[in-house]
């Protein structure tokens, strides 16, 4: 899944690492704030900006009101629980028809389900991927400590870490070719032949537009072929196929090192077309990293290479753009070991909660086995929302590992995930929160070159249905893309209409936007599941069962009245964010 809308084209400084982005104080020593996933400099009188200087009402929590909401949740959250764990009971009349996919597990003496494939690979490789980091952060800082130490005796000590673009290299190059073998060969061909026509068309006025239909030709080839084989080209390669390394689907990993690609080959354009910054220019915060251009110098093989095959963000991300990666060389952010542990102790947590879930809940294996037919409504809407939960969790898991190797790497990537996917009550907040590397990517990349706020429509829905198609060529993931710009219009008109300036701090306000976001939630849940769970086919028997008799409708009502509540005390959670110098727009 990924992001957009909400695009906002403005971003904001940073002056100090931060590994937890999810929330910044505002005090007598901070003096920056988070607005959408970036960092900013607030004014020197700590005012607020315009967009956000309506002073939070007071809490809420002890009200009547949140007192009902607080006694709904004790009843309705544990029956949220113990719905689907119930449906991996032995006794269930279903279980004969998904048991055999569950595998042994380690907590209390349960199995678990460990059906899903992508959290599968990942879980499985994880001691191997610690192992992998663990050497290349060692290495590198025994690398660094012995080049430095060199470097200052003969010209003083340096400020940057330019030094280790080499080294960078060539590890990333020896860790391709164990992670693909003789795939590897694949990669670097791909690699060569864009940088050669970036070389060649940056700064020109067709550029962009040839290098974007030759990195799509390319993306649609490798899916198309399955990586294509040796023995396709020649009988006499054949023998290469034996030799792919411990991660033979190098086209999987792709799909990322293709948005590296395209960053490189934007930048590099536009570079050609301004004024490089000026090299002494601290600090600088995301966005200036991200828009401000190198000296094209900088825009060479080894940094290319050292950029574009990254370790720990080659395989999943979070994405960084080619400028982000190089000022960050050329100007280290400072972070601290405290900050690194508690990053890591976060990760750890997400991935004992992954663990607990997958113990208890046999969600997956039910909606892959369809071993649903004769569940209540409750159960079957159970299924798809800890389904959608796990999707996210173990999307989640790799990107915060990779995002922590980066970090002891002395590298800091955006953090996709801002907020729990069932913390949100806008779509345009959702999809700032998540995957917020990639939203980020499109913003620069795709939706501000389309003509961002002036062509909303035309700009969401071509976004939208590139990251559909760029996740997989399948009808489903169109009808994705195509249901999220839907969905989006009605918030986009209603905000322009009732906007907070004119109505916050009318009593009907608050209740307005919690009817909204349960529309919002609902489109959300529709969409997700289509694209990411259940498909079109699900959703039909979804939908039948929760609309075509008395009961499932009785339930949906429930069920609205239950969201509606829920994002009450999600809005009034932003605004005890705001009393505590918190601000973001997800």
């Amino acid at each position: 899944m990924i992001p957009l809308h909400a695009m906002n084209e403005s971003s904001t400084p940073h002056r100090q690492r931060n590994f937890a982005p999810e929330q910044l104080n505002l005090s007598e020593h901070a003096k920056e704030f988070n607005i959408t996933s970036f960092t900013v400099q607030t004014p020197t009188s700590h005012q607020v900006p315009n967009s956000l200087s309506r002073a939070p009402p007071p809490p809420r929590w002890k009200t009547p009101e949140f007192l009902i909401y607080a006694v709904a949740f004790v009843l309705v959250v544990p029956l949220m629980v113990y719905s689907p764990v119930q449906l991996g009971f032995e006794s269930h009349p279903n279980f004969a028809q998904f048991q055999y996919k569950l595998s042994k597990g380690w907590i209390a003496g349960r199995r678990m389900d460990n059906s899903d494939p992508q959290y599968r690979t990942f879980r499985g490789s994880l001691f191997s991927l610690c192992a992998v980091g663990l050497l290349h952060v060692v290495s590198t800082r025994v690398y660094s400590s012995i080049v430095s130490s060199l470097g200052s005796r003969s010209s003083g000590k340096r400020s940057d870490i330019l030094h280790r673009i080499p080294f960078m290299a060539v590890f990333s190059v020896i860790f391709v070719i164990v992670l693909h073998g003789t795939s590897s060969l694949k990669v670097f061909g791909i690699l060569a032949g864009n940088y050669l026509l970036a070389k060649r068309l940056g700064g020109t006025r067709f550029g962009p537009l040839l290098l974007w239909i030759a990195n799509l030709v390319v993306l649609f080839a490798n899916e198309l072929n399955d990586g294509y084989r040796f023995g396709a080209l020649h009988p006499t390669l054949a023998y290469l196929d034996e030799y792919r390394g411990v991660y033979p689907r190098w086209h999987i990993t792709f799909n990322i090192t293709m948005l590296r690609l395209l960053s490189f080959d934007m930048d590099y354009h536009w570079a050609c077309n301004r004024e490089a910054t000026n090299h002494s220019v601290v600090p600088m915060n995301a966005r200036q990293r991200t828009s401000n251009s190198h000296p094209l110098i900088y825009y060479n093989p080894i940094n290319y290479a050292a950029y574009a095959l990254y370790p720990p963000l080659y395989i999943a991300g979070p994405v960084m753009t080619f400028n982000d990666f190089n000022w960050q060389l050329r100007r280290p952010l400072q972070g601290d070991t405290k900050s690194l542990l508690s990053y890591a102790f976060r990760f750890i947590a997400c991935l004992l909660t992954m663990e607990m879930i997958l113990h208890f809940m046999y969600v997956v294996t039910i909606k892959d086995a369809k071993a649903w037919y004769g569940d209540t409504p409750m159960e079957l809407a159970m299924v798809g929302f800890w389904n959608l939960i796990i999707v996210w969790l173990k999307l989640l898991l790799p990107w915060r590992f990779f995002r922590l190797w980066a970090l002891a790497d002395g590298i800091d990537p955006p953090e996709n995930m801002i907020r729990c996917m069932a913390n949100n009550y806008t779509v345009a907040g959702f999809w700032r929160g998540w995957h917020r590397s990639y939203n980020q990517w499109l913003i620069r990349y795709v939706y501000v070159p389309l003509g961002g706020s002036s062509n909303v429509i035309l700009a969401t829905l071509v976004s939208f249905t590139f990251v559909a198609l760029w996740h997989d060529l399948q009808l489903r993931l169109l009808a994705w893309g195509w249901l999220i710009t839907l969905f989006i219009i009605p918030e986009m008109v209603l905000g322009k209409v009732v906007t907070e300036k004119k109505f916050g701090d009318l009593w009907w306000y608050r209740h307005a936007r919690a009817i909204g976001g349960v529309g919002n939630v609902l489109m959300l849940m529709t969409a997700n599941l289509v694209g990411f769970v259940i498909g079109l086919d699900g959703l039909r028997y979804l939908g039948t069962e929760l609309f075509g008799s008395w009961s499932g409708f009785a339930y949906s009502l429930v069920a609205c009245v239950c969201l509606f509540i829920g994002v009450q005390i999600m809005i009034e959670y932003r605004e005890e964010e705001r009393r505590q110098g918190i601000y973001r727009k997800c």
